[in-house]
C-alpha cells in the first residue's frame, strides 16, 4: 500500500498570484484612503464657500449699521435705520430658508410652540394668546420653538 503524499508546498505560479493579490489590495487600500482625504477636503471647501457666501450676503447689513450709527444723534433717522437693517437681515435669512413660526391666535402645536404661561380667556382652550419669544424654522425643521402664552 502506497500512500499518496499531498503536497502543501506552493507552486511559483500560486505564489505570484498571492503576491499580485496582496499588491492589488494594498493599492486599493491606498486609493480608498486618498479618496477619503479628498472627500474631507472637498467637504471643508464646500462649508467654507457656504460661510463666505452667507457673510457676503450680510455685508450690506454691516453697511446699514454703519450708516445708522452715523445718524444716532437724529433719533428718528436712527430708528428708521435700525428698522431698515432688521428688514434687510430678515429678507436675507428668509432667502436662505429661515421662516418665522406663526403662533398668535393659532392652536397650540407642541412641535412648534413652547408654553411658558397659561391664562383664562374667552378663546378656545389651547389658543396662543401671546408670543413671548419668536420661534424659527429652517427648511421645515424647527430651530427654536415659539415661546407662548395660551388660553386655559
Amino acid at each position: 500500500m502506497t500512500k499518496k503524499k499531498t503536497t502543501t508546498a506552493k507552486t511559483p505560479k500560486k505564489e505570484d498570484e498571492v503576491n499580485d493579490l496582496k499588491e492589488t489590495l494594498q493599492r486599493v487600500q491606498a486609493d480608498f484612503e486618498n479618496y477619503k482625504k479628498r472627500i474631507e477636503k472637498e467637504n471643508e471647501l464646500i462649508i467654507e464657500r457656504a460661510k463666505a457666501d452667507l457673510i457676503n450676503k450680510l455685508l450690506p447689513i454691516i453697511d446699514s449699521f454703519d450708516l445708522a450709527l452715523t445718524n444716532k444723534d437724529k433719533c428718528e433717522d436712527f430708528i428708521k435705520g435700525i428698522e431698515l437693517i432688521y428688514a434687510q437681515f430678515m429678507d436675507i435669512m428668509k432667502k436662505e430658508g429661515l421662516e418665522q413660526i406663526k403662533a398668535l391666535n393659532e392652536k397650540f402645536d407642541p412641535f412648534k410652540h413652547e408654553v411658558l404661561l397659561q391664562e383664562e380667556s374667552n378663546k378656545e382652550k389651547g389658543t396662543v394668546l401671546e408670543e413671548l419669544q419668536k420661534g424659527y424654522m429652517f427648511k421645515d425643521k424647527v430651530l427654536r420653538p415659539t415661546k407662548v402664552k395660551i388660553s386655559k
